[in-house]
């Protein structure tokens, strides 16, 4: 297994200090929610919150190996002729290490403040999988025209158009897999008791099939928050913190974790958690923070997993 970090807004100078630390410490990638709240929380709503494919943008110009993932951009506010242009220009700037990810938007109090239309649930799956085909239309060689009902694209050579690499993830078990089995090269299923994580990854290889595409190219990753320690007080004690900075009380988030099959509990439980991830396929795995992370803890979990 492969291991990244993934963490929510920061600022530009404590991004790229973990970076660079994750690029010197041999780690997978470096990926950023696309958000414009820190969190939900009343505390959260008056955290700075940065744009996060402008922080991208700096990170390929200051890492040199590491990947920089986009991990997701919702299509309620960001159209899919601006996700490619972006996506274009910081491919370009990280000499081919960068990678999209595209997904329906799910946060609405995020829409209702800052006024962005907020569609149904099946409104914003038709564009997400209309970006995704906008997007490989006009990424393709040579560009294809694309008629949706959300979003148009007249086949032209929008340069410049460097190889994009696009990451599809969320927690559903039909629509998501489905997307990424047809449009992307990375598909990020979250964690989940292994017989539905298999049955969710089956329904992406499916679909690549059906899509005349080679499933076995389709990259599987997961991500999730990593709660564990030597001993059961040590894990409350991380737990204490997490729900701290979520706002959640201590047993109902414990129980969430558990029931969703994420790394939490003493380091042989996390262990097998992650070998299970990795017996379906599962090649890297983001580990998720709230906030900055500590390059002294992430190493010490790393170190306990043997990686």
């Amino acid at each position: 297994m492969r291991f990244a970090i993934q963490y929510r807004s920061a600022t530009y100078d404590a991004l790229v200090s973990v970076a660079l630390w994750a690029e010197r410490r041999g780690l997978d990638a470096v990926a950023l929610p696309d958000h414009y709240l820190a969190s939900t929380t009343p505390e959260g709503a008056n955290e700075p919150a940065y744009d996060s494919l402008a922080l991208l943008a700096g990170l390929a110009r200051d890492t040199e190996t590491i990947e920089i993932v986009d991990l997701v951009s919702p299509v309620t506010f960001r159209h899919p002729a601006v996700l490619g242009k972006t996506a274009a220009t910081i491919q370009e700037m990280s000499g081919g290490r960068f990678v999209l990810g595209v997904g329906t938007g799910w946060l609405e109090q995020e829409h209702t403040w800052f006024g962005f239309p907020f569609p149904d649930r099946v409104t914003r799956f038709e564009m997400a999988e209309e970006a995704l085909a906008y997007l490989r239309s006009m990424f393709s060689e040579p560009p294809m025209s694309f008629q949706g009902e959300h979003f148009t694209f007249e086949a032209f050579d929008a340069m410049p158009r460097p190889p994009l690499r696009i990451v599809v993830g969320g927690m559903g078990q039909k629509k998501t897999p489905a997307m990424a089995g047809r449009y992307a090269d990375e598909f990020n299923v979250y964690p989940a008791p292994p017989d539905a994580m298999a049955a969710t990854i089956e329904v992406a290889r499916t679909a690549a099939v059906e899509a005349g595409r080679d499933p076995d190219e389709l990259m599987l990753s997961s991500a999730g928050v990593l709660v564990a320690g030597d001993t059961d007080a040590e894990v409350r004690e991380r737990l204490n913190e997490l729900a701290g900075r979520t706002g959640g009380d201590v047993e109902g988030l414990e129980a969430a974790l558990r029931e969703r099959n994420a790394p939490v509990g003493r380091w042989d439980e996390v262990a097998e958690t992650i070998a299970s991830f990795e017996r379906l396929g599962v090649e890297r795995f983001y580990i998720q923070t709230l906030g900055a992370p500590d390059p002294a803890l992430i190493e010490a979990d790393l170190q306990a997993l043997g990686a």
